[in-house]
């Protein structure tokens, strides 16, 4: 059938604003909780040009930078949705990976990490490998092209003005890195010794710029000093961050505020000598749990930041194609949150009139939050009514991962089977035998595919200061969005760096062993272990693509974001950087 578009224009669905838009002071516990959608169900109706197509019969030789349809009266999309594990969830620059040499420290077990570290493991200098790592990330700068000249001045990477731009915050760091790698051999104590402390030089650099690879350097003299176990020394170049940084400043000086924060409760833990800052350890927040209300924080991030609804709308697309001739179809989501993503499914269902659907069944799979997923299903069938779609919501409710077994959903032989999966399995990356055990369970299901979405980084190596590289420069990338994307005076960006970002930070960077919960691999991980249990990699089809391509130039940030492919599966990314990765899989 050709071109069969999924359209959303006559459907003019009642919002909330009133309960949506009020804003609440401070951040208390109502962020966690699920608002109500109003007595009708509504959620603002999408923008009426984004369609669902039903084949690939797209134009042929269809690319990200060729094919760009003109968008009549395009609007950015007001759905609401959830941060998409953003915050800890996060993904790092296109560098070649380290885990062979991971691999080599025989810290890797079918493809995913083992995390049974000892509680004081051994602590890692800036080693050879290390050095390698953060040279690779240097070396590996890159501009906007057109925008500046590279000039070497000492073997260091510095740029001549073409145009008015400065650096950004990735940029920033890995002129820093070159710098530091420079510098290695020789000690950094104090501020002072940053005037000119390697006889290198800054032309080419604005003051700013100046002042924000000064800092930089200094952050990555500190987690070396970290590294050596040389707390004291490390402590003294923190009170130089402090002195430099700040929550409110720029994104350099925000990112080395939070990363300062992270290196000195890693001092505390490993001394068990509190700072002078009198840090208190606080309990990781439950970021899927926190995702599964509507508070404006989470809203802005979903409306202002493009990197979930890409990854959303290509993988529902995909979605749609698999399910076309299906009557009855049977939804598997292992991490449900508030559920928007099946609005937009239920919208091009609706709109599907040559094979009017019997059921949609939408199964959550959870191990906590009953009462919140309860609220989901609601929402989402007070919704499926408003467009008189059959609608089952189903709750499948384990106390582990490895008490998942086939016959507690209730399955029926005419069902099309899809499962959904966001962000899901990062959370599971020290627990490999849970994952294990979900994809024997799904596989017994037989799913006509299996849409995953994953942080596009490698933020699980066992050794300090390789974790530490790895995730400053991914939040370097993700703070520079942040601050391109939303306003510098806006509460939602400081809640989402400070609550989300901040936090994920510290437990990346100061926690081992079993008390790091924030973990994640790259997709060459994920795609090892995927076809290990016999599934095979799908093609996204170019209406997917399509789809990725059309969202992000409804926002205005979109020109700094990319959409690039590792094989089968989409990268989405900022600036270059891999954020996040959307993939289908099928059973063999």
């Amino acid at each position: 059938m050709a071109n069969v578009v999924f359209s959303f224009d006559d459907l003019n669905i009642g919002g909330v604003p009133d309960k949506l838009s009020s804003s609440k002071k401070g951040f208390d516990s109502s962020f966690y909780g699920a608002e109500d959608w109003g007595e009708t169900g509504g959620i603002d109706s999408l923008s009426s040009d984004n369609r669902f197509y039903r084949d690939d019969s797209l134009e042929e030789g269809f690319s990200f930078s060729k094919y760009r349809p003109q968008l009549q009266q395009q609007q950015p999309f007001t759905d609401y949705g959830l941060l998409g594990g953003v915050s800890f969830n996060a993904a790092s620059p296109p560098i070649q990976t380290f885990l062979e040499e991971i691999a080599k420290l025989g810290k890797i077990t079918n493809g995913i990490q083992d995390v049974a570290e000892p509680r004081k493991e051994k602590q890692y200098p800036f080693s050879l490998s290390s050095l390698g790592l953060l040279n690779n990330y240097g070396s590996g700068l890159k501009r906007l092209q057109g925008e500046r000249r590279r000039e070497g001045v000492n073997d260091i990477t510095v740029l001549t003005e073409e145009e008015d731009r400065i650096l950004s915050t990735e940029e920033v760091m890995r002129v820093a890195g070159e710098m530091f790698i420079q510098s290695s051999s020789q000690n950094i104590d104090s501020i002072s010794m940053l005037d000119h402390p390697f006889n290198l030089s800054f032309s080419g650099l604005s003051d700013r710029e100046t002042r924000d690879v000064e800092l930089a350097v200094l952050l990555l003299a500190a987690a070396e000093k970290v590294g050596y176990q040389q707390y004291d020394r490390a402590s003294r170049l923190l009170k130089q961050c402090d002195y430099m940084s700040s929550k409110t400043g720029n994104p350099v000086q925000r990112v080395v505020y939070y990363f300062s924060e992270a290196l000195r409760e890693k001092i505390e833990r490993e001394t068990g000598i509190p700072s002078s800052k009198g840090l208190r350890r606080k309990p990781l927040v439950n970021f899927d749990e926190a995702m599964m209300g509507f508070n404006p924080t989470i809203l802005a991030c979903h409306g202002e930041l493009p990197f979930c609804q890409i990854t959303q709308f290509s993988g529902i697309q995909a979605i749609v194609e698999n399910v076309a001739e299906a009557k009855r179809i049977h939804i598997i989501d292992f991490s449900i949150r508030n559920g928007v993503q099946w609005t937009v499914l239920m919208q091009a269902l609706a709109s599907r009139y040559e094979c009017p659907l019997e059921l949609l069944k939408i199964t959550a799979v959870a191990t906590d939050a009953k009462h919140l997923i309860e609220g989901t299903g609601k929402r989402l069938l007070s919704f499926a009514q408003s467009l008189g779609i059959p609608f089952a919501f189903k709750i499948v409710m384990v106390s582990d991962m490895l008490d998942l077994k086939e016959d507690l959903f209730e399955l029926d032989a005419e069902e099309t089977v899809a499962v959904y999966a966001a962000f899901a399995f990062r959370s599971m990356l020290a627990m490999p035998n849970r994952i294990e055990n979900i994809m024997r369970v799904i596989r017994v299901m037989d799913p006509c595919l299996m849409v995953i979405s994953e942080i596009e980084a490698n933020h699980n190596s066992p050794i300090f200061v390789n974790r530490f590289i790895e995730v400053l420069f991914f939040f370097s990338a993700y703070f520079d969005c942040v601050a391109t994307c939303m306003k510098q005076n806006c509460k939602n960006r400081e809640i989402i760096e400070s609550i989300f970002f901040g936090e994920g930070i510290t437990n990346m960077v100061a926690a081992e062993g079993e008390e790091r919960k924030v973990r994640h691999v790259k997709f060459d991980v994920w795609r090892a272990f995927f076809v290990r249990y016999g599934m095979e990699e799908a093609e996204l089809s170019m209406s997917s693509l399509y789809q990725a391509d059309l969202i992000l130039k409804t926002f205005a940030c979109g020109s700094s974001c990319t959409l690039d492919m590792n094989g089968k599966c989409l990268l989405v990314g900022w600036k270059g950087t891999p954020m996040h990765s959307i993939s289908v899989w099928k059973f063999l």
